[in-house]
């Protein structure tokens, strides 16, 4: 299938993985190691450590401190539709990875809504790239890196739909190049048909799993560490009453 198509295939995936975990410990190892010589709880903070953990809790499940922020309802409906979605994608594609005797009968029930997350999830995307360029406020403070990173999912989720909707690679093929890949195994191109098209999406998932570590995509990692979500007040009152005279 020529050599692009090997070095995608049987050599980008091991660097796409090594590069992904370093990245991943080594920002996770500067947060852990930064000093923090004092609480930095933001009123009205938490009084404890329950209470930290319920905060981070509500902010990664629920995205509660986006929710809380007035006017911006619309953006935490789209966020939280685009962090699901995105969830389920990733979920309904276990099944590359187990055999088919291992695979779970939750996940073979994931598929259909898997395939409608990744419809779905198109829309709070384009939603996120147009309110970039349409709103000035936020045109004004937006990178290249912000314009970049929401190109990259747009293109890996519609590359994927073309792929499972026009193309329609054979799944066993798919599992077959997965488990060959995770054995060590080096991938007979001559043995599995592979469209143009998942090629593509399967360079496109790459590129984006190694650049992960080092863009704003890591605050899946960083909310753990942020000080107004995590430090607490201990036991003492936010407030303490000033003594009469």
């Amino acid at each position: 299938m020529g050599v692009l198509a090997n070095f995608v295939v049987n050599v980008l995936p091991y660097i796409t993985l090594v590069v992904f975990v370093v990245g991943v410990v080594y920002r996770i190892a500067v947060w852990w190691s930064r000093p923090s010589p004092a609480p930095i709880p933001v009123f009205p903070g938490q009084r404890s450590v329950g209470d930290a953990v319920v905060r981070v809790l509500a902010d990664v499940l629920l995205f509660r401190s986006l929710f809380r922020f007035s006017g911006n309802r619309i953006l935490w409906l789209g966020s939280w539709l685009f962090h699901i979605s995105f969830g389920l994608i990733l979920l309904r594609h276990l099944r590359y990875f187990l055999g088919a005797e291992a695979v779970p009968g939750w996940v073979n029930a994931l598929q259909g809504i898997g395939v409608a997350a990744a419809v779905v999830i198109s829309v709070p995307l384009l939603y996120l790239l147009l309110r970039r360029i349409v709103h000035a406020d936020i045109k004004w403070i937006s990178t290249p890196a912000d314009y970049f990173v929401l190109l990259l999912i747009l293109s890996v989720v519609l590359s994927g739909l073309y792929a499972k909707f026009f193309a329609k690679p054979f799944v066993v093929d798919v599992k077959y190049v997965i488990r060959s890949l995770m054995a060590f195994q080096p991938v007979d191109l001559d043995k599995v048909y592979l469209s143009t098209s998942f090629l593509v999406h399967f360079f496109l998932v790459q590129v984006l799993f190694m650049y992960i570590p080092f863009s704003k995509v890591m605050h899946f990692g960083g909310v753990f560490f942020s000080p107004t979500r995590t430090h607490y007040f201990g036991g003492e009152s936010h407030t303490k009453s000033q003594e009469e005279v």
